[in-house]
């Protein structure tokens, strides 16, 4: 009676693994299609491609459908399946990078903003997301917190262009001129003829 219910257990072990083998064919086989449709820009046919084989609690698949979405400009669902992806890794950055893109389409600013704290919260000394949340307070005029995060640009990479230029028009804003020269002067070290620069410096004179 035991060696029966050993063979059987063995036999349930052998159909579950075979079972299994073959839904994961059939998943990798959806991604490739997926991948040939998205070359020929049929985004439609990508999407079907997966959502016939999808998996709800599957990372990939959502953040790949949410890439797809937001491909064919169904910027709404692209956002729903990139929230899924970071639902299911919370501490993952790349998701939050993703979701960025439909955000931006759609112009979503305050979504952005929350967006990029959610990234620095994993990632504080990430250069990117610090400048470009600099940016959006430079835009609305929010000085004071756009140098809090230009700062932190800034002293990452000392010469990169974007962060001195943009850390120099913001302290003009804040009326600090003389680093405002400082960092105007740098940027023209580099590019001796760039013209926002050059302006600057002549609003300071």
């Amino acid at each position: 009676m035991e060696l029966l219910r050993k063979s059987i257990t063995v036999l349930f072990l052998a159909i579950a693994v075979q079972s299994f083998a073959q839904e994961s064919k059939t998943v990798q086989t959806a991604f490739s299609k997926s991948f040939l449709y998205e070359s020929k820009k049929l985004y439609e046919e990508a999407i079907t491609s997966l959502k016939d084989v999808y998996e709800e609690k599957s990372y990939p698949m959502n953040i790949r459908l949410g890439w797809l979405y937001y491909m064919n400009k169904n910027y709404a669902t692209s956002i729903n399946y990139y929230q899924k992806a970071i639902d299911l890794m919370p501490v993952a950055t790349e998701p939050l990078w993703a979701l960025l893109n439909p955000q931006v389409a759609l112009e979503k600013w305050t979504d952005a903003e929350k967006t990029y704290q959610a990234i620095l919260k994993l990632d504080p000394k990430n250069s990117t997301a610090n400048y470009k949340l600099g940016l959006i307070y430079y835009y609305r005029k929010n000085y004071t917190s756009a140098k809090k995060y230009f700062d932190v640009s800034l002293n990452l990479y000392p010469i990169d262009y974007d962060s001195m230029l943009m850390s120099a028009w913001n302290n003009y804003f804040l009326g600090n001129t003389a680093e405002a020269k400082i960092l105007f002067n740098n940027v023209l070290l580099l590019y001796p003829t760039d013209a926002s620069a050059k302006e600057g410096l002549g609003l300071i004179k």
